[in-house]
């Protein structure tokens, strides 16, 4: 991997500089999302924290963040990192971070999911960021990558308006599917047993999102969107969040619609919602982990990473997202053994930096890498 920043090493102040910002930053999100919780948190998301919980939570990360920032400022040559922790600490208490107070929110259509974005990042972090350091498929990849800030900003824009995501793609399903009067299959799907009922959502979403993912890489002027998903280079664990808004709209929307059709109940949709969240990190997370015999039941790094592969012999293969049997029961599953691919991307189509012009991107320009190949879209 070419161009990348030289390693963090342990003891150098820098790991716990990082730290104090990071809980510093998540802190300040976190007051405004107190001060204006009509705009910045969501509301099926503030039944599920209580106002004591999160005081705690924001008393904690407030205190480490001090804790980390002193402990750079000792370790530390450059003292940057400790002195911007320091501040953004002094900005948070200023703000009210150890007396933040809980109130009474009216509930209103959609809201800026900042609640979600911190609480995700926090979690994904804590998860994936020791993971890809203790098993990395790369281990000379950095954490800090070429890429990282962009894929960032990507993590941030989708968890912000993820509310918003979800009332635009009901509309289609709502729009074509309400009339049909299917109260006996909605009785019979909500009768199920709670396990039953979720593995069947998680099945009957990956079958139509196996065939949305397939329509964008056989479709040229669809594939424009997709192809910023696949034009990342330095997979890991934010990766998975570089996706075109259109690409979110038409995908969420297709694998959406059963479950809205078929009526699911609200705890199977938000348990697969939190388990596909956490599985779309996974599969593109820098970690060579096997998972064994699992990885034939459900998909995993290795799998993923073989549908990015840079090799355009390999385009067309693994769509599922889920389950990798979808794949072999249409032909495009490919595992072989233990070997990975060698590089991801697109090696014949130059993208450019940046949120802003990725975004604007495929509607000026038409990268045809990734496209699935004539004789495969022929056997369909």
């Amino acid at each position: 991997m070419t161009n990348q920043p030289p390693r963090i090493k342990v003891g150098e102040g820098k790991i716990s500089g990082i730290i104090s910002i990071f809980l510093a930053s998540l802190s300040l999100l976190g007051i405004l999302c107190f001060k204006f919780p009509e705009i910045f948190t969501t509301a099926d998301l503030r039944e599920v924290y209580t106002t004591e919980i999160v005081e705690t939570l924001m008393f904690v990360a407030i205190t480490l963040s001090f804790g980390f920032s002193l402990l750079s400022f000792v370790l530390s040559k450059n003292k940057k990192f400790a002195v911007i922790g320091i501040i953004l600490c002094a900005c948070a208490i200023f703000l009210g971070g150890f007396e933040v107070e809980g109130r009474s929110v009216e509930k209103i259509s959609w809201s800026i999911g900042l609640d979600w974005l911190i609480l995700d990042l926090f979690l994904m972090v804590l998860i994936f960021t020791p993971l890809e350091l203790a098993f990395p498929k790369n281990d000379k990849q950095s954490k800090f990558h070429p890429e990282w800030k962009t894929d960032l900003i990507y993590f941030t824009v989708s968890h912000i308006f993820i509310q918003l995501f979800g009332v635009i793609t009901q509309k289609p399903a709502v729009a074509l599917f309400s009339s049909l009067n299917l109260e006996v299959v909605h009785g019979f799907i909500q009768g199920l047993p709670f396990v039953v009922e979720l593995i069947l959502a998680l099945f009957i979403s990956d079958v139509f999102q196996y065939w949305a993912h397939r329509i964008f890489h056989s479709n040229e002027y669809l594939w424009r969107f997709h192809s910023v998903h696949h034009s990342t280079k330095h997979m890991d664990w934010l990766a998975g969040s570089r996706t075109h808004f259109v690409d979110i709209f038409f995908t969420r929307s297709i694998s959406f619609i059963p479950i809205y059709v078929l009526g699911f109940t609200s705890l199977a949709f938000n348990t697969y919602i939190i388990i596909i969240a956490i599985h779309a990190v996974l599969i593109h997370a820098n970690t060579n982990i096997n998972f064994g015999i699992l990885k034939y039941i459900v998909s995993t790094p290795q799998y993923h990473h073989w549908h990015h592969c840079e090799d355009s012999k390999y385009y067309g293969k693994n769509f599922a997202v889920f389950f990798p049997f979808i794949d072999m029961i249409f032909g495009t599953y490919y595992l072989p053994g233990k070997i990975w691919p060698e590089a991801t991307g697109l090696s014949e189509a130059s993208f450019p930096k940046g949120f802003i012009k990725q975004t604007i991107y495929p509607f000026k320009e038409n990268p045809l890498t990734g496209i699935i190949p004539e004789n495969e879209k022929s056997e369909r």
